[in-house]
């Protein structure tokens, strides 16, 4: 097995990047939404789904790849966690905190469906939906962690056609794409109890008895299915297996470890790769699927989050993290396909870290369809950056929706300009404490170059630093500063 070292340590801080902050306790959303109409030139899009906290709608905005633009934004229901893209123009988000399915077009974000799940507990979520996907164009399946269902759902009326039982806590399902079999990742309780469900498609019903079935799942977490419908792939966060089961007669038919505590697993259709994601082992490991002994080789990473290969084949693109005094530090790997060894590593953001998510959704990773934009959402940064690949360069931080938190005002008393910063002196008037990340807006400065909207890049004792090069000193100047949080992008998927 080839083994890399990526030393991550030494790209601790990137203070020279414009970036927008996450909510404090809250995560993204979209306040009330006028989407703007979608342009019917682009070719390419991305969406990214954001949080904003338990009694905010959460929002999905749809990125135009050719105009490195916010095309539009659809306002969600609690705490989206899922997005898939089905036929190529219909967009299905699973709402994990109100038993909901929302439904729009990729071109069309208003207005938008809800499907409701079953919620009969008495206390929202009952159903808990986490994951929807599948390759039917009329039927789409949804994973309800908290009712141990699979839920299908005819794209043409959005009527839940059919409520599977399945395991305990589905988190993950993948169709074979001859669309004969959904397979179903049960994590099981605390550790244990987990399993795999194969669900036939054509009449809905489960199939009993499988020879998989006793394999000895600890906690499947993951499940992928190869290009040809012959295989299925499990990731086991508690034993760190990777399962391949042949699809001809659901059986194991070998498996590798990946190292316990792995909790994702990409499938590259072009170079026929599956790519796993371990935090705990700090690995990000290539599987080669065209054989079933999945010859393996692991690249070393500091605290992976997620993985993204470009639709070329020519690198993959690791995020990662690390926190050290309440600063979460992110970057991108960029990783040569070839031979896997590192073409370069791009600073994303130095903010506090304010996101409860710890795995991958904090730095979801997704490569455009044409393979020149890589774009990152980043969880406590409140933003999605844009990577343009034909340099593996920052193009641009794009802010996600703000949130509902109310906005902190201060009172501004004086500037110091230095360098690509300016320092301005304050004093808190109402909401929260700034922190860096926050966009803050300032008027009412006598010298003009002040004013402005910035990040918030770095807090002193009274003060705040921006990146405003043309800004000058005023000791004695007055102004207002406005701060905004933004909501958190914790999905990001490709669209067509």
């Amino acid at each position: 097995m080839k083994v890399l070292r990526v030393a991550g340590a030494a790209l601790a801080t990137a203070l020279l990047l414009l970036w927008t902050a996450c909510g404090e306790t809250y995560r993204p959303v979209a306040n009330p939404i006028i989407p703007s109409q979608p342009n019917p030139a682009f070719s390419h899009v991305v969406l990214v789904l954001s949080d904003n906290g338990p009694n905010n709608p959460g929002a999905s905005t749809t990125i135009d790849v050719s105009g490195d633009t916010a095309e539009s934004q659809s306002q969600t229901g609690l705490q989206p966690v899922y997005a898939a893209v089905v036929g190529g123009s219909n967009v299905y988000v699973a709402n994990s905190m109100e038993d909901t399915i929302s439904a729009f077009g990729v071109a069309t974000p208003a207005p938008v469906a809800t499907i409701s799940l079953p919620s009969s507990c008495g206390s929202p979520p009952c159903s808990m939906p986490v994951f929807v996907g599948g390759t039917e164009t009329a039927t789409i399946y949804v994973a309800e962690s908290k009712a141990n269902m699979v839920a299908a759902i005819s794209t043409n009326t959005s009527v839940i056609t059919n409520n599977v039982t399945v395991g305990t806590n589905p988190v993950a399902l993948a169709e074979t794409p001859d669309q004969n079999k959904v397979y179903v990742a049960n994590q099981g309780t605390n550790g244990s109890g987990g399993s795999v469900t194969v669900i036939n498609t054509q009449d809905k019903s489960v199939v009993a008895n499988p020879p998989l079935a006793g394999f000895g799942w600890i906690s499947p977490v993951w499940i992928v299915a190869r290009s040809d419908s012959q295989r299925i792939y499990v990731l086991d966060q508690g034993s760190g297996l990777v399962a391949a089961i042949d699809t001809s007669f659901d059986a194991v038919v070998s498996s590798v470890s990946v190292g316990a505590g792995a909790n994702l697993m990409v499938y590259d259709p072009n170079l026929n790769r599956i790519y796993v994601v371990n935090p705990v082992a700090n690995t990000v490991t290539s599987l080669d699927a065209s054989t079933d002994t999945l010859p393996a080789t692991a690249v070393s990473i500091t605290n992976p989050k997620s993985v993204a290969p470009l639709p070329d084949g020519s690198r993959f693109y690791i995020s990662s993290a690390t926190v050290s005094g309440g600063i979460v530090t992110s970057i991108l790997t960029v990783i040569n396909a070839a031979d896997f060894t590192v073409k370069t590593t791009i600073p994303l953001a130095s903010v506090q870290a304010t996101c409860a998510v710890k795995t991958w959704a904090e730095l979801p990773v997704a490569a455009a369809a044409d393979s020149s934009r890589v774009y990152v959402g980043n969880c406590d940064a409140g933003n999605i950056t844009d990577i343009q690949t034909s340099n593996d360069r920052l193009l641009l931080q794009i802010p996600a929706p703000v949130s509902a938190a109310a906005p902190s005002t201060v009172s501004i008393t004086g500037a110091l300009q230095s360098g690509v910063g300016t320092t301005y002196t304050y004093t808190l008037i109402s909401g929260a404490p700034l922190r860096v990340g926050m966009r803050i807006g300032i008027q009412s400065m006598v010298d003009a170059v002040n004013n402005g909207t910035f990040s918030i890049i770095a807090l002193g004792a009274g003060s705040f630093t921006v990146i405003n090069q043309f800004g000058v000193t005023a000791a004695s100047q007055h102004g207002t500063g406005i701060a905004s949080t933004a909501q958190n992008p914790v999905f990001v998927v490709a669209g067509p």
